[in-house]
């Protein structure tokens, strides 16, 4: 499998792609679209970075991997295909965005705000049906945590949004001097009563755009 980087992320990853990881990961992945289901499709893998590009990034929102039950992931965290059931993190989500901005939002297709300037990128973009962290170190946190060094290394700044232990660990490549980090427990609802509900992300994000004079995040 040829994984080609869309939008202009390729040549911001060039150097990734010549790694030896890389290729192996092009490797594994094309056993295991043959042999297994795995989700997203393999068009839809790189959705995150096709929807926004490495410029018109504003907000990261880092996920784990991608859902792994039938017609949910497509690429973007946290974000099911239109007209599926909202899973437990996303209703979460949801409760906490009508509670900060007064926001409902009963679809789970947040392609919307990818558009925008959110990239809603996981930090492992393949899983296999029903085999939660299955695709797990074979190579994605690599490429994954190389986008979030190139965007630490823009100087307009960036609003990373980490919620749960995972996400946070990538904290050290951050540079707070420079861009901004929102942090929470994950909105699963193992943690989400544990400082998500009431932390105010949607609020805290359109206030940190204004003081840059950026366009405000439209949420519906």
């Amino acid at each position: 499998m040829r994984l080609q980087l869309p939008n202009n992320w390729e040549k911001h990853l060039a150097d990734e792609i010549k790694q030896d990881y890389f290729k192996e990961l092009e490797l594994f992945l094309d056993e295991e679209y043959k042999n297994q289901i795995i989700f997203p499709k393999e068009e839809d893998i790189f959705t995150a970075l096709e929807a926004t590009s490495f410029e018109e990034t504003q907000v990261v929102i880092l996920g784990q991997d991608p859902y792994h039950g039938e017609n949910q992931a497509h690429g973007l965290s946290f974000s099911v295909l239109p007209g599926e059931k909202l899973p437990p993190s996303l209703r979460n989500i949801y409760q906490e965005l009508e509670s900060d901005v007064g926001v409902t939002r009963t679809d789970g297709y947040l392609l919307p705000w990818a558009t925008q300037g959110i990239l809603l990128l996981n930090t492992v973009l393949t899983v296999r049906k029903g085999q939660a962290h299955s695709h797990k170190n074979k190579g994605w946190e690599k490429l994954t945590d190389a986008i979030i060094k190139k965007l630490n290394l823009r100087e307009s700044p960036v609003i990373f949004v980490l919620w749960g232990k995972p996400a946070q660990s990538k904290k050290a490549m951050i540079d707070t001097e420079k861009h901004y980090i929102i942090e929470a427990p994950h909105p699963s609802p193992l943690s989400a009563y544990r400082g998500f509900f009431g932390s105010q992300p949607f609020s805290v994000i359109n206030k940190l755009l204004t003081e840059q004079s950026k366009k405000n995040i439209h949420w519906g």
